[in-house]
């Protein structure tokens, strides 16, 4: 009973610190919900949070890569086109190409692999900055999404692929919600339980001091790199599922999404601090959609959370 008394005490622990150093957008957002609370009848009702669930399960998948990219002090401004990258991969190999989904699927995640790889090669072993390198691999694999239909989409699934996303199993949740929970958990559990969750804060505090502690630093940077573009590959899948088609213009922007629901999950865009939180954008998007806020203004809203995290963190560190 003491020793699991003791793992809860720790998991709690985690939970804490992975939400500390959570700054004033995570509080104008506590607002907000309440405000949405009064301002809409449906905003605490069982159908607006399944809602809420379908309707962050892309980006929570992806916004937990992106908190290990910063947690390191790093960025990665490719996730969205990566994603569309493995989308149309997986749809010229299913519908073109006739491939069975357990190929294609795999195959998909492993080219969105490739270009974490890519990425983590050129920040580490050519010195070029993670942002430079990013943006390369965003304009790159968006351009090969396009090449590969000619900027057209795929559509024509297995029936029983869209039904992942749709059909709630119980009632309550789908099988693309699953996935989502089951990679926030894994990577929960990861950065707190595991040594190499333990060597992402780190590498984020001073990748120097790491290195001169043991820590293969040029190793774990490119791995980190390499499970963000996965996980962005699987967002991919999980879209690709909700749509039920493909086409290459997906994830516009979501790398900005990503890194403002890592920056309001309290991780420091500065890395070391921080840890798994990013979902809660969700709900932001899910009340400005309420609001009827068109999605114009729901990308300056976006914008200005990162001014004013980026803000208050700098605020923070002066005194």
């Amino acid at each position: 009973m003491l020793a699991t008394a003791t793992e809860r005490q720790g998991f709690a622990g985690g939970m804490l610190q992975s939400m500390r150093g959570a700054t004033g957008p995570l509080l104008g957002l506590i607002v907000l919900c309440l405000f949405l609370t009064f301002a809409s009848d449906k905003f605490l009702s069982i159908r607006n949070f399944l809602n809420v669930l379908d309707q962050i399960t892309v980006l929570g998948i992806m916004a937990v890569g992106m908190t290990m990219v910063i947690l390191i002090g790093g960025i990665d401004l490719a996730v969205g086109s990566v994603m569309a990258l493995a989308m149309m991969v997986l749809g010229y190999l299913n519908v073109v190409a006739g491939v069975p989904m357990w190929i294609a699927i795999p195959l998909a995640l492993l080219v969105a692999s490739l270009n974490g790889l890519v990425a983590g090669l050129l920040i580490t072993r050519f010195n070029v900055p993670a942002f430079i390198a990013t943006l390369a691999m965003m304009s790159i694999a968006r351009g090969l999404a396009n090449m590969i239909t000619d900027g057209q989409q795929i559509i024509g699934f297995p029936a029983w692929f869209n039904t992942m996303a749709i059909v709630r199993f119980g009632g309550f949740l789908t099988l693309t919600v699953a996935v989502m929970l089951v990679v926030f958990v894994v990577g929960l559990l990861y950065q707190r339980y595991r040594h190499g969750g333990r060597v992402l804060y780190a590498i984020g505090g001073n990748a120097e001091v790491a290195r001169l502690a043991g820590i293969n630093v040029q190793r774990a940077t490119v791995l980190v790199y390499v499970v963000c573009s996965l996980l962005a590959g699987l967002s991919g899948m999980v879209l690709a599922a909700r749509l039920d088609s493909v086409q290459p213009s997906s994830g516009v922007s979501y790398e900005l999404d990503a890194i403002a629901a890592v920056v309001i999950g309290g991780t420091s865009l500065s890395g070391g601090t921080g840890g798994i939180g990013g979902t809660i954008i969700g709900i932001l998007r899910n009340g400005l959609n309420l609001l009827s806020v068109s999605p114009f203004m729901q990308q300056v809203i976006i914008g200005g959370v990162i001014v004013l995290a980026v803000t208050a963190e700098t605020y923070r560190k002066r005194k």
